[in-house]
């Protein structure tokens, strides 16, 4: 490989160079890329939008947003103060205190229905028995806080459903995994690998072009 290499011509070899890095810069930059969208979508909205988790069904479209706090420990009285963590739409990493908040996104006549909110331990792809069942209710400001304490790890579903004005049923299903592999949080660093493989391949490049 390397004969091959020094046997072609100079300006070949720095055309081939110039490419390999825009392929590179192309593929970090998709790994990073967060359009106004969330995702590389056209569409509104989908995917992750700033903290908020857009989430949709055939009927009905959401915002989504949860703090999370670990099972273990103990809220001051100052709730100012408390310890909270940001997450993922549903990637919870452990056992806890779910703090969540759904905006009630299209369509807006959904905000003069009655809606529902059921959570649901999900085993061997089905829902089991409802953990949490939060009455039917009118959220005209269209944003449903809601605060969620689960013990145990596993996947779950939180179901949103009701009645609109034209008496069709609306659902719309929150999946939530509690509990995450010891590989995960390091997934979101592997473009950054990616890049200082790229630089130590370049850099290893350019001595033998030299």
């Amino acid at each position: 490989m390397t004969a091959i290499w020094q046997n072609l011509p100079i300006h070949t070899r720095r055309l081939l160079i110039f490419i390999a890095i825009l392929m590179s810069i192309g593929v970090i930059g998709m790994q990073f890329h967060v359009s106004s969208q969330g995702d590389m979508s056209e569409t509104y909205p989908k995917g992750f939008r700033g903290g908020t988790c857009t989430i949709e069904s055939d009927t009905l479209m959401i915002g989504y947003s949860a703090y999370f706090i670990p099972h273990n420990y103990e809220v001051p009285e100052d709730a100012l103060s408390a310890m909270s963590t940001p997450i993922l739409c549903g990637q919870v990493p452990n056992p806890g205190l779910l703090s969540i908040t759904i905006d009630l996104l299209y369509p807006l006549s959904v905000r003069e229905q009655p809606v529902t909110l059921t959570l649901f331990r999900v085993v061997d792809g089905k829902s089991g028995q409802p953990l949490l069942a939060v009455p039917a209710e009118i959220y005209q400001s269209g944003i449903i806080s809601q605060e969620i304490r689960i013990d145990e790890t596993g996947e779950y579903v939180l179901r949103l459903a009701g009645v609109d004005e034209n008496s069709s049923d609306f659902e719309l299903e929150i999946p939530i995994i509690v509990g995450t592999g010891w590989y995960e949080p390091f997934i979101q660093f592997w473009p950054l690998l990616l890049l200082g493989v790229t630089a130590v391949f370049f850099y290893n490049l350019r001595r033998i072009v030299d």
